[in-house]
């Protein structure tokens, strides 16, 4: 048993199986209304992105998606329904819905119109926060195809290149490309050169930030991550991050009716009003461009080529997009995931205002 520095006792962190850790957060979710199936669901997309190595998206998240719940809001018993479609295409309304179960929708139907039209590409409004986009980039691998995912991030945390208002967020994309031997390559990013989610999870944790993912209102570094609301992200490659975060806003917010710029509402600080949260799920069959097994084996070929390109001195290995995360995946499903001290102190007391069974 590890103790803080005010004395007060906090539990070790532990290791979880995955069906524990989705039970928990199911019976979290049934304790403040939402319907047991729906809770499950929500629960078990959670704890993927836990296990593809997303940490900040995961089970952390959970303590703030009761709180908004409670709060109202989130529509724990949504009417989630297509309110336009055309062959390949269609646009969502999420009806103010747990964020995960709104694009998971949306995944589901982009499967379904790519195996007839070959793309398809399917937008949401009045979604709320889903957690990892690679989560939904990969439901497409499933059915052979190629998943691509884009959102409007649920908090403003970068201005426009040069400026110091928060007009835009981490407007992540995920893509995932299904190989034929090889693990699928899966890309997930955010434009920033960290997501918030990591941001909160330091701050949670006690660590330091790196020189580089934030800056201060006085232009300098910006380095204690619970002093973060003195400045702001820093987008990827300068302006061009700024540029592919607002390109990124503009076909999951504005194309899809959704919020985008000042119409962001901070969920991190705001736990009652209406998000209305955009994004989108395309989904792309290979079908429809040739024998997916020879474009499958050329996937192998190019990962290959990579892997084994000449290193540079120091450089034990070249990766490629998803390479880590499908190891630490299948490690996590054999092992389990373990929770850090800090986070586990939070669920505990979680458990006991929902009244629930605590973890550990």
């Amino acid at each position: 048993m590890s103790t803080s520095s005010a004395g007060t006792a906090q539990p070790a962190a532990r290791t979880f199986t995955v069906d524990r850790l989705i039970e928990f957060i199911t019976r979290s979710y049934v304790a403040v209304g939402m319907p047991e199936a729906d809770a499950r669901t929500t629960a078990t997309l959670m704890i993927e992105a836990d296990l593809l190595g997303s940490d900040a998206h995961g089970i952390f998240r959970l303590p703030q998606y009761i709180r908004r719940a409670r709060e109202g809001g989130f529509n724990l018993r949504p009417d989630i329904r297509i309110e336009r479609e055309t062959a390949a295409t269609a646009v969502l309304d999420g009806d103010n819905a747990m964020g995960h179960l709104v694009v998971q929708r949306a995944a589901q139907i982009a499967i379904a119109k790519a195996r007839e039209a070959g793309v398809a590409w399917v937008g949401l409004h009045h979604g709320n926060h889903a957690g990892a986009g690679a989560v939904y980039a990969r439901m497409p691998l499933a059915h052979g195809m190629i998943g691509i995912y884009g959102a409007v991030g649920s908090a403003n945390h970068l201005p426009p290149w040069g400026g110091m208002e928060m007009l835009l967020s981490t407007n992540p994309l995920a893509i995932a490309v299904p190989a034929c031997e090889e693990p699928p390559v899966v890309l997930d990013m955010a434009t920033t050169v960290a997501s918030y989610g990591k941001i909160k999870a330091r701050a949670q944790r006690g660590e330091s930030m790196p020189e580089g993912w934030m800056m201060g209102y006085d232009g300098k570094p910006l380095l204690d991550p619970k002093r973060s609301n003195e400045g702001f992200l820093m987008p990827i490659g300068g302006h061009k991050g700024y540029g592919l975060a607002l390109m990124i806003g503009l076909f999951a917010g504005s194309l899809n009716g959704a919020a985008i710029g000042r119409d962001v509402v901070d969920f991190n600080a705001d736990y009652r009003s209406v998000t209305n949260t955009g994004q989108c799920v395309i989904a792309v069959n290979p079908a429809a461009f040739g024998d997916p097994q020879v474009i499958g084996r050329d996937v192998d070929r190019v990962v290959r080529e990579m892997r084994s390109a000449k290193r540079l001195p120091g450089v034990d290995r070249i990766q490629v997009p998803g390479e880590g995360s499908h190891r630490r995946r299948e490690t996590q499903l054999r092992e389990g995931i373990t929770l850090p001290a800090p986070l586990l102190d939070i669920l505990a007391r979680l458990a006991g205002d929902l009244a629930i069974a605590p973890l550990a």
